[in-house]
């Protein structure tokens, strides 16, 4: 992802469900340096707004149900919600919530691909999504998490006319031949039979080694360790368990 704003069909927004607002304000705030605003709005139910320096970045909501796991979702920008909401369908997608207003800031829609991948719709009025991409501490790439890559390789280009390219062992999402994400296969050697489908965030980090301690000292966990080759990466988890990625730029690769 080259553009440091959302464009449209590409990430523009990610947010945390979490059974526990002020432990997970505390924790990304020790992670990326966040600094977390809550909307006063009774109707905003909670939801809090994550800032790198005056850039909004992401947000953090509470879980609208009991036992609803703690989790990342991914938003995709759109000129229309009601027509890519459609597109969902036609697709052979699902819609779970929508199309609404959300206030004067824009209009979104909750939808999961054929395999029950939840993503957002997101077009944006007086919001249009992450003032910050790809930089410390703000989203920088997206990966779904599938055992169909063949479906959702058709089911993606379908709604959004996203490009894909990679290698067998790794798809890459384009838009307007500029990459913003990925597809990983998932094998039952390394994800549990029963694990869903799922989107991903990566937050761009200077240190990934440094960022994994910290998410451990502040009572998150690693999920997977930093790969050595490449783009160094690793996935992390929050004290309730939701699951985020990290990156470092070769650039600034420790």
């Amino acid at each position: 992802m080259k553009s440091s704003k959302p464009v449209t069909g590409g990430p523009c927004w990610a947010e945390v469900g979490t059974a526990d607002m002020p432990g997970a304000q505390a924790f990304y705030g020790a992670v990326f340096g966040w600094r977390t605003v809550t909307d006063p709005r009774a109707e905003a139910g909670g939801y809090t707004i994550a800032r790198v320096g005056e850039f909004a970045v992401c947000a953090l909501t509470p879980l609208l149900q009991a036992g609803q796991p703690a989790a990342w979702t991914v938003s995709f920008a759109t000129n229309d919600t009601d027509a890519a909401a459609a597109a969902v369908t036609d697709a052979g997608g699902r819609l779970l919530t929508g199309p609404m207003e959300v206030f004067e800031e824009g209009r979104f829609a909750i939808v999961a691909d054929p395999e029950g991948a939840v993503f957002s719709l997101w077009q944006g009025r007086a919001f249009g999504g992450a003032e910050l991409l790809r930089a410390p501490g703000a989203l920088g790439w997206v990966e779904l998490l599938t055992r169909d890559p063949a479906e959702a390789g058709r089911f993606y280009p379908a709604v959004f006319g996203w490009s894909v390219s990679g290698s067998e062992q790794y798809t890459e999402w384009a838009i307007g031949g500029e990459e913003f994400g990925g597809m990983l296969t998932m094998g039952d050697e390394r994800f549990p039979l029963g694990t869903p489908a799922h989107w991903m965030p990566y937050f761009e980090v200077t240190d990934v080694r440094a960022t994994g301690r910290t998410a451990a000292g502040a009572g998150g966990g690693v999920l997977m360790e930093p790969i050595p080759d490449g783009l160094r990466i690793a996935v992390l988890h929050d004290p309730q368990g939701a699951a985020f990625g990290i990156y470092a730029p070769p650039a600034a690769r420790p």
